[in-house]
């Protein structure tokens, strides 16, 4: 599986694309099945756990992700809209211990899209952002690694399946 990611300042994007060896059924689960999700949401030494997933549009989210240190950094989703099995589009942030946003760095958004190719399900995601300046501390933050190992682990997830 090849995953790549290119960031574009002037639209404001970070984009992850990977072409993963399943239908678009299965891979649709990936989002839409806390569990799955969870493997692979985050990189591998900050793995992600969803406390709360309410899958339906305006529904919320509330994860939080684990260090190898064991410090905890929460985030909430709002699910913007839902079109299984092939779009998925969600407003992100940082949250306290509860689930409730904390405003810190702002929103982002993702727009997650399936589609099928020739052997198999082509998964983009476009992570949007509200200026370069939340742009660019993402980055020092390490997201584009971030996301290229997150999306890295999904075809043995698949695989397993």
């Amino acid at each position: 599986m090849n995953v790549t990611t290119t960031t574009d300042v002037d639209k404001l994007t970070l984009t992850t694309t990977a072409e993963l060896s399943a239908s678009l059924e299965r891979t649709w689960q990936l989002v839409s099945d806390p569990r799955k999700l969870e493997r692979w949401w985050g990189p591998p030494e900050w793995p992600a756990t969803f406390v709360r997933f309410d899958f339906e549009t305006a529904g919320r989210a509330h994860y939080f992700m684990q260090g190898p240190d064991g410090e905890k950094i929460h985030g909430w989703w709002r699910f913007v809209s839902i079109a299984e099995p092939r779009e998925l589009s969600i407003e992100d942030g940082f949250a306290d211990e509860q689930g409730e946003p904390s405003g810190d760095l702002g929103v982002t958004t993702a727009h997650i899209t399936f589609e099928p190719i020739e052997h198999g399900t082509r998964m983009t995601i476009v992570s949007g952002f509200e200026s370069v300046e939340q742009l660019e501390e993402m980055a020092k933050m390490g997201m584009q690694e971030g996301m290229r190992l997150a999306v890295g682990q999904i075809q043995q997830i698949l695989d397993e399946s």
